[in-house]
């Protein structure tokens, strides 16, 4: 069994999923529902680079924008895909 293979995702993923839930989220809850549902080895990709963990993923697509609302309760911005 090679413990080296890792799950990659691309973070529109992580977008996708928080659109179609239309909760609001805490960074923790976002960390945990990510988790969750990619499992917490899985690595995230953007347009920016790669092999994110969750949590700096959360980070990266805070820092570009992606996010409306409070620290502790905000969702994905659809107007803020990037369309590729």
């Amino acid at each position: 069994m090679n413990h080296d293979i890792v799950n990659e995702t691309h973070g529109h993923a992580v977008l996708q999923m928080m659109d179609e839930s239309g909760k609001t989220y805490s960074q923790e809850s976002l960390l945990d529902a990510i988790n969750k549902k990619f499992g917490d080895s899985t690595r995230f990709v953007i347009c920016s680079g790669g092999n994110l963990t969750a949590s700096e993923l959360i980070e990266a697509l805070d820092a570009k924008g992606k996010f409306i609302g409070e620290k502790d309760a905000f969702k994905f911005d659809p107007d803020a895909m990037c369309n590729h």
